[in-house]
């Protein structure tokens, strides 16, 4: 494609390379436009592996691909690496950190979703989340130097707090983690010490409401509650996190209220919109909901903006039955290849089709052997459904080579109960925070 050529193409800005921006710019490789797509990292991360990075099974690098590897071959795609931090959408310009403005006749904005500790920031360093490979790498550190700081420790009671995890939220992510880290002290680290016994380690899943899994059925929520407590997890529901120290937890449920010594505490209780979602209510009109998602109408736009669409997590999709899509990667996948598909008819000035999701599913994973899927008109459990989970996940990863390496990997563990990436890097302390304030409870909510 000749400079001149590409000149003349409409401009098509994707900010984002997850799910939804990286689906749309692959769908869009024969089609006649000029298309940059900006991200802030360099490549893209499978986020529904990210807790095996996190709890030692794969290495960051097993989950991710370069962006400009998988774009290599298009023609018509520049991937800038740079920040977005402004939208005019009066100029059709998206202002970029370390670079001049880049124009646009469409914008599509899908930068995901952030932690959420309703209100309680301070939380933030006490409690990390699980949304980027730095986020897994600091909970790999603090799982793993929590075993080897309770096999220093000579203090019972010092060193069952450093034995004790607590993981607040029971959705897809709480649930993995917790019987991750299940298998981890009673399988993978047995034997591996000699002051402790690995398997006396407290894993503490909390949920705000009355069960695992809220978005399941309560029969597959039920099976998932029992394979945890089968792997070591203990499960406490309608419990709302009051307080998190250095040392502990307090946890209220209805009138009773337990401060848990725990020198570990994982959050997967909820999230909130990317900073963009503020940035097109301010520049666009743009309404937001509670989470800071972006309400769109049926063809993904923001009202007033037939040139501005929004996708994955960052959209607020309300025209299917009475709650919103959720936030998991079909949606964004889905979401990318309808926009794909009638993008150039927009840019034509013609009219497009509103947005159809397809439920194909849903899938968790509790254990080895254990997990739990939800096609609508049947559903697994066990030994069947954790190779469905298996299969999905090899499936969508990007690269072949990605893929190899899993299946490698994911066959050596399964045989050897091993965990070959638990490697403890990072420095400083496990709890940096050190703030005590008497906080307002915060609902620990799924995923």
């Amino acid at each position: 494609m000749s400079a001149q050529t590409a000149s003349t193409l409409p401009r098509v800005v994707i900010i984002g390379g997850g799910f939804g921006g990286l689906y749309t710019a692959q769908d869009l490789k024969q089609a006649p436009l000029q298309i940059t797509l900006i991200d802030k990292r360099n490549f893209h991360l499978f986020q529904p592996l990210l807790y095996q990075v996190a709890t030692g099974s794969l290495s960051p690098a097993d989950i991710s691909s370069p962006l400009r590897m998988v774009l290599r071959g298009h023609k018509n795609t520049q991937v800038l690496m740079d920040e977005a931090l402004d939208i005019d959408p009066v100029r059709r310009q998206v202002i970029l950190r370390d670079h001049e403005p880049v124009e646009y006749d469409a914008l599509i904005v899908a930068t995901g979703a952030s932690h959420h500790y309703f209100g309680n920031e301070q939380w933030r360093s006490l409690a990390p989340g699980l949304k980027t490979i730095e986020d897994a790498l600091e909970i790999r550190r603090r799982v793993f130097l929590a075993f080897e700081s309770a096999e220093k420790e000579t203090d019972p009671q010092k060193q069952q707090a450093w034995l004790t995890f607590v993981i607040v939220g029971a959705g897809p992510t709480g649930v993995e983690l917790a019987g991750s880290i299940a298998e981890i002290a009673h399988s993978a680290l047995r034997g591996n010490f000699r002051r402790i016994d690995t398997r006396q380690a407290k894993i503490l899943l909390v949920e705000g409401l009355d069960r695992v899994l809220p978005p399941y059925s309560p029969a597959l929520s039920a099976r998932a509650e029992r394979d945890l407590t089968h792997l070591g997890v203990t499960v406490q529901t309608q419990s709302l996190v009051t307080q998190i120290t250095p040392e502990s937890v307090a946890l209220r449920q209805g009138e009773k209220e337990q401060i848990i010594p725990a020198r570990t505490v994982l959050w997967a209780a909820g999230v909130k919109a990317s900073e963009l979602g503020q940035v097109l209510a301010q520049r666009a009109g743009a309404e937001l909901d509670r989470a800071g998602r972006i309400i769109v109408r049926e063809d993904l736009t923001i009202p007033g903006y037939d040139n501005i669409f929004v996708l994955g997590d960052l959209a607020h999709f309300a025209h299917h039955g009475e709650a919103p899509l959720p936030g998991v990667a079909p949606v964004a996948m889905q979401e990318a290849a309808y926009l794909a598909k009638h993008l150039p008819r927009r840019l034509a000035g013609q009219a497009i089709p509103p947005f159809r999701y397809v439920d194909y599913g849903s899938l968790a994973v509790i254990g080895q052997n254990k997990a739990v899927v939800d096609f609508g008109f049947a559903q697994f459990t066990g030994l069947i459904a954790w190779m469905i989970w298996v299969w999905a996940h090899i499936y969508y990863l990007i690269e072949f080579d990605n893929k190899l390496i899993v299946m490698v990997q994911w066959g050596w563990n399964y045989f050897t109960r091993g965990r070959g990436a638990r490697l403890i890097t990072g420095e400083g302390p496990i709890s940096s925070g050190q703030s005590e304030e008497k906080a307002e409870p915060a609902p620990a909510l799924s995923r």
